[in-house]
């Protein structure tokens, strides 16, 4: 009876409790430093890529200009995206680089589409459309585009308020796709077309671990936001299932908010943790992750500090850069907005 007492002692101490009522032996992660200003006065930037040297390339979703920005906060425009269609949570959204070529996923007059163009210096050039026909709307679009460690490119989409897109496998809305620099279907995928994970409502982070498992932020409807590990041809469950559903034909989520808590939009992984940024939350939320993958305890921070977060992203010297979403019809403009902050580790 002693030694029961004391295994259990030691699990209650050693346990704690994350979002969504899973149990979490996953050490505490330490918090981030002071966030510093790098770019201001903006407009709605929603996709972050970094570039080798360490300069950023943004998207402005309603403007449909792409921005580079340097660590000292030169913001140079680079040009606006031909045919971008800018309308409710659509327009100029992910950006990605790979080499000298560069993806941008955009909101056009008839739907949602992925154009690579050549990247040389500042100059964009031979812009080729490699997916056209990802459903569009007037909400849920997803929008965000990220290389994983196997080099292949995904992007996230949303199912436009058409919830049965979401299920459907031949419908390229409420999912995660995942293919090669030309568009086509990635070898492996686990159905041969570009479908890699099906059943979401509307994507808009990716981040992957040093192990290269792969994480997305997920907005619910009205109770559920969450954070899903992505496994190859699983299903999310949305619309049958908002947040866990412990049903097997779903794959549950890691993590669940409420929505006044999170909308989920950018993620990105540093310092041992999964960053995720969040809109109507307005904070950044912290996840600490362990060696097998498991989410501990969330941790908000800055909460109200900049109002709504939005894009994310590690630069190459392992600091997160992320942008605020002041100006996008849903937030209170401050002084500066919409701006980009760098936030790095807590100094001692």
């Amino acid at each position: 009876m002693r030694k029961l007492l004391i295994l259990l002692l030691s699990a209650l101490l050693t346990a704690c409790s994350s979002a969504g009522g899973a149990v979490s032996t996953v050490p505490a992660a330490p918090p981030p430093g002071k966030p510093k200003t790098v770019a201001r006065d903006l407009a709605v930037p929603w996709g972050i890529a970094f570039l080798p040297g360490g300069d950023a390339l943004v998207t402005e979703r309603d403007t449909a200009r792409l921005l580079r920005v340097t660590p000292a906060g030169k913001v140079t425009e680079l040009g606006r995206i031909h045919g971008v269609s800018a309308h409710g949570e659509g327009g100029l959204m992910g950006v990605a680089v790979k080499g000298d070529q560069l993806f941008v996923y955009f909101t056009a007059a008839d739907d949602n589409r992925i154009v690579r163009y050549r990247f040389t210096g500042d100059t964009l050039s031979d812009p080729k459309v490699i997916l056209k026909g990802i459903p569009k709307g007037a909400i849920h679009n997803g929008g965000r585009l990220a290389f994983g460690p196997d080099g292949f490119l995904y992007a996230t989409t949303g199912e436009t308020g058409d919830r049965q897109l979401a299920q459907r496998r031949d419908s390229l809305g409420g999912k995660i796709l995942r293919m090669t620099v030309d568009g086509a279907p990635a070898p492996g995928n686990p159905f041969g077309t570009l479908v890699y994970s099906l059943g979401h409502r509307n994507v808009q982070g990716l981040a992957w671990d040093p192990a290269g498992r792969l994480y997305a932020s997920e907005f619910g409807q009205n109770r559920h936001d969450e954070v899903n590990l992505i496994k190859p041809g699983a299903n999310y469950g949305w619309p049958e299932v908002e947040g866990r559903g412990d049903d097997p034909e779903f794959v549950n989520p890691i993590i669940t908010w409420p929505p006044s808590e999170a909308s989920p939009s950018g993620a990105a992984y540093a310092d041992g943790s999964l960053w995720v940024a969040a809109l109507r939350g307005e904070r950044l939320w912290q996840i600490p992750l362990g060696q097998d993958g498991a989410a501990g305890t969330p941790v908000a921070h800055f909460t109200g500090t900049y109002g709504r977060l939005r894009g994310l992203a590690t630069a190459p010297d392992g600091t997160l850069w992320m942008s605020t979403s002041n100006k996008d019809g849903r937030g209170d403009p401050r002084d500066g907005d919409d701006r980009i902050l760098s936030v790095g580790p807590r100094r001692s």
